[in-house]
């Protein structure tokens, strides 16, 4: 069964944050399919104020991962697979650990490692039609 929400602002965003982190309370790996500039670092910038996140948050496009620390000093990983080749990439750079380890893990551009995701991992779709924001998940 998939959820759809309509972002009419951003301002909706904290709350649509909230509603997927408690929809899928034991899921720890959320894939971002979208183009590019739809929202979704912006979303798991949300994502990770919910998670209370203590770390600026922003995009790891040229780092493809970065590492922030919740007030409790759980790790959560973000992802920008945008720049990466191939799935062997992925495991050279040992992103398989990341996803095995059982801390959230917030993916963008997942398209280039579908086939390496945990069956579990929560597919989210986000588009834009008139100015609004389509979130699909």
């Amino acid at each position: 069964m998939f959820m759809e929400i309509i972002c009419v602002h951003i301002s909706d965003l904290p709350g649509i944050a909230e509603k997927l982190i408690k929809k899928h309370p034991q899921s720890r790996i959320f894939a971002f399919f979208g183009k590019m500039g739809v929202g979704k670092t912006t979303f798991i910038k949300e994502l990770c104020k919910a998670l209370k996140v203590k770390d600026i948050t922003n995009s790891p496009s040229f780092g493809i991962i970065n590492e922030y620390f919740t007030e409790t000093n759980d790790p959560v990983y973000h992802f920008d697979f945008y720049r990466i080749k191939n799935s062997t990439e992925f495991f050279d750079i040992g992103c398989e650990e990341y996803l095995y380890s059982g801390h959230y893990c917030f993916i963008e551009w997942p398209e280039k490692i579908i086939d390496l995701l945990p069956e579990n991992s929560i597919i989210i779709h986000i588009e834009e039609s008139n100015g609004k924001r389509i979130f699909r998940f």
